[in-house]
């Protein structure tokens, strides 16, 4: 999917939200990833949908040619505790193997320790801040290898 899509776009609108209020509440985060970016030919997003409903999200977006970001990855509060996290996060190293990536890259903050722990889990591994992402307390890197 093209990450200027409808749905993508409110996919993140939510994510945004919920992660402002959690490290600066009333203040907009913005996004460190244009829409366009999480579009091809570098870039994409995933939509994981349930009978019809958009339940998670997250994107794709080109760093360097063999490097790759995962950026944006949201499940819909009431989806949470059902393993959708691990899914998207799955479908997403699908995207950039597809996309010609060999490494993946991501981020995420103190405040989210369960999406750390789930990271690590996956195979991530701590390297040091390579984006100047301010509410970052953890960055990780996996080789993706053969899908």
């Amino acid at each position: 999917m093209d990450g200027t899509d409808p749905v993508a776009l409110e996919l993140v609108a939510a994510m945004v939200a919920e992660v402002g209020v959690l490290y600066e509440p009333g203040l907009p985060m913005g996004s460190s990833a244009r829409p366009s970016e999480l579009s091809p030919p570098g870039g994409g997003f995933v939509v994981l949908r349930e009978d019809g409903r958009a339940l998670a999200g997250g994107g794709v977006k080109r760093l360097d040619e063999r490097v790759c970001e995962i950026k944006r990855m949201y499940v819909a509060p009431d989806a949470r505790g059902r393993g959708l996290g691990r899914a998207l996060l799955a479908a997403l190293e699908d995207l950039a193997r597809d996309l010609g990536y060999s490494v993946a890259r991501l981020d995420t903050g103190a405040e989210q320790p369960r999406a750390q722990r789930m990271y690590e889990r996956a195979g991530y591994e701590a390297v040091p801040d390579y984006n100047g992402n301010p509410y970052a307390s953890f960055w990780g890197e996996k080789q993706l290898g053969a899908a």
